[in-house]
């Protein structure tokens, strides 16, 4: 029995599983049923201390919805109601952003205005389809600061080049693009999506573009909800790295942002709008989904 429901497992991305359960002589409810996860039966005490390290290991990132979902992950099922519950007497309250506050971006510029090719536009439905990118302030002891520019792949969330400075120059996102670029196997008509900032007006920036065969697209103007997935990742980087605090200086804060971004942000943090996947779990499913597709054929 246990072989042959392994055989319609592993067939079902290619035949319906009524027809398979048919052919292996197994029952649908039976096959169900080995499909279902042996969970652990935890005690109470154990179950406080699942959602506890799991709290801890994410440094006060991840409230009751995230928790809940890694510990799915596990084969450990917790309700919200009993997490919310736990982590109130235990006082793990989990950081929480600031409320989002729409920056004005300085647009008053000799440059031309490229289209919103975004405007009315489907979500994308693959990785690379779509880039967006911003820059934020990021602050410095001594009254000083730092500047982050980002490329984040729309799709998947992931970021996907970065790069910081002392000044934000048009080389900066040029830098980041590099970055970005060097990294992911584009097409031609990635469509590249920022603010109306002189950064992205520039003709040295326009020049990276056209030379890669990339679709340049802009915000409307003064409209920063036309780029809330940037606006948003830069009010978790903040509230979850820097927790009200300051970097100490501009290594410091490549080395914090370089341990973030690449080996929490885009390899482990769960995203309720990814299903609760991290990006590059997100990313490797639609990969693996291609190549199901492709067996099936």
């Amino acid at each position: 029995m246990k072989e042959r429901c392994q055989f319609i497992k592993e067939e079902q991305t290619c035949y319906p599983v009524t027809m398979l359960c048919k052919v292996m002589q197994v029952g649908r409810s039976a096959y169900y049923q080995y499909l279902a996860p042996q969970e652990p039966k935890l005690s109470d005490q154990q179950v406080e201390e699942q959602i506890t390290a799991v709290f801890r290991a994410h440094k006060r990132r991840y409230g009751v919805r995230r928790i809940c979902a890694e510990l799915k992950e596990r084969q450990v099922r917790v309700g919200e109601y009993k997490c919310r519950r736990i982590m109130k007497q235990h006082g793990l309250r989990a950081i929480q952003p600031r409320s989002f506050v729409p920056r004005t971006t300085q647009s008053r510029h000799p440059y031309p205005i490229s289209p919103n090719l975004l405007q009315d536009r489907p979500a994308p439905l693959r990785p690379d389809e779509v880039w967006v990118g911003d820059i934020t302030y990021l602050p410095l002891a001594g009254g000083r600061w730092t500047y982050l520019a980002v490329w984040m792949d729309l799709y998947s969330r992931r970021i996907v080049g970065w790069q910081m400075e002392s000044h934000m120059r048009e080389e900066l996102v040029i830098t980041a693009l590099q970055k970005a670029l060097q990294t992911r196997h584009v097409k031609p008509g990635l469509i590249v999506h920022s603010d109306r900032g002189g950064q992205y007006a520039g003709s040295v920036f326009r020049k990276l573009l056209v030379k890669r065969r990339l679709q340049q697209s802009m915000s409307r103007a003064d409209d920063p909800y036309d780029n809330a997935a940037m606006e948003s990742f830069f009010s978790r980087l903040k509230a979850e790295l820097l927790d009200n605090g300051l970097f100490d200086n501009l290594e410091d804060a490549r080395t914090e942002l370089f341990e973030y971004i690449e080996m929490y942000y885009n390899t482990q943090r769960k995203h309720s709008s990814l299903n609760y996947q991290s990006p590059m779990q997100h990313e490797n499913h639609y990969f693996y989904s291609l190549t199901k597709q492709v067996n099936c054929t």
